[in-house]
């Protein structure tokens, strides 16, 4: 089951140079290393997703590409952040219908570990970003007047929201044994909300309780993951959701529609990167990435 999933989430890092203290160096990227260590772990990965033919070959190609990746990813600031990353890595296992801590072990005892597969989604997750940002503006080469213009000159409507969020923490270490409480805590807690200006002190009454301001959130900005449950939303909270960090929901301290400047390209860019998907988005990824191979260095060792 677990070659099957894992080849299914390849679609959803580690980066070159992790390197192990027992480990030689292969090749060097930009300064970047690439370890046995690091090729061994992918090729192990690589098994995990059933891949066919020459496994050592295609680890190797495949850690300099994320090299590549992961230096422009960086260069460009476009990397999603940890809590992406480990909430896609709590969903990943409970589509398994595991823990994050059993995908740990399952991942451990296979030789690939958590840590290079939230690594490997990182990556998968912050790529697209680059290739986006280097090619959706070239998609219409159009400016935020033109495109009104083909508007009727009006700007496009969309939702603001503001945001924040209730964070009802569960320690890793006990997650199995108190979820589920947690989890009838916080949808508790929801109908009894006194609105954003007391959340502080709201959550300041129950315990493990945390805060987040989100500030403004376009309706094109909306995390996926939360996108139904702020749409489906009645009241002044979502429903809730379980995350690498416990249970959450989402209080809506304002919400209206909006259509000034900023919202206009959002709205814009939303639909460009719609336009990107698909074939032409791996052209582009294929050509940025050709780019960059062509300045970097590359050292076999």
């Amino acid at each position: 089951m677990m070659g099957v999933t894992l080849a299914a989430a390849v679609a959803v890092v580690v980066p070159a140079g992790t390197a192990q203290a027992a480990s030689s160096v292969v090749a060097v990227v930009n300064n970047t290393a690439i370890t046995t260590g690091d090729v061994e772990k992918r090729v192990n990965f690589l098994k995990l997703q059933r891949a066919k033919g020459n496994l050592r070959s295609m680890a190797r190609e495949q850690l300099i590409e994320d090299t590549l990746k992961r230096e422009e990813i960086l260069r460009v600031r476009a990397s999603v952040s940890q809590s992406e990353v480990d909430a896609a890595y709590a969903r990943f296992a409970s589509s398994n219908k595991m823990s994050a801590e059993q995908l740990g072990k399952v991942l451990s005892q296979a030789g690939v570990g958590s840590e290079h597969f939230k690594q490997f989604i990182a990556l998968q997750m912050s790529w697209p970003r680059v290739v986006n940002a280097r090619f959706a503006g070239s998609n219409t080469g159009k400016s935020l007047v033109e495109r009104m213009q083909e508007n009727g000159g009006k700007k496009p409507v969309t939702t603001e929201y503001f945001l924040k969020q209730v964070i009802f923490v569960v320690p890793e270490k006990r997650r199995n044994a108190i979820l589920g409480k947690r989890k009838s805590e916080a949808e508790a807690s929801r109908s009894k909300f006194p609105g954003c200006d007391q959340a502080k002190a709201f959550a300041a009454t129950m315990h493990d309780v945390s805060i987040r301001d989100l500030g403004r959130v376009l309706a094109p900005q909306m995390p996926e993951d939360w996108k139904p449950l702020v749409e489906k939303a009645t009241g002044q909270t979502t429903g809730t959701r379980v995350t690498e960090r416990g249970v959450e929901y989402l209080a809506i301290c304002m919400k209206r529609d909006v259509n000034d400047d900023v919202a206009a390209e959002m709205v814009f860019r939303a639909e460009d990167l719609a336009k990107a998907k698909g074939n032409e988005n791996d052209e582009n990824s294929k050509k940025l990435l050709a780019e960059l191979r062509k300045k970097a260095t590359i050292t076999d060792r």
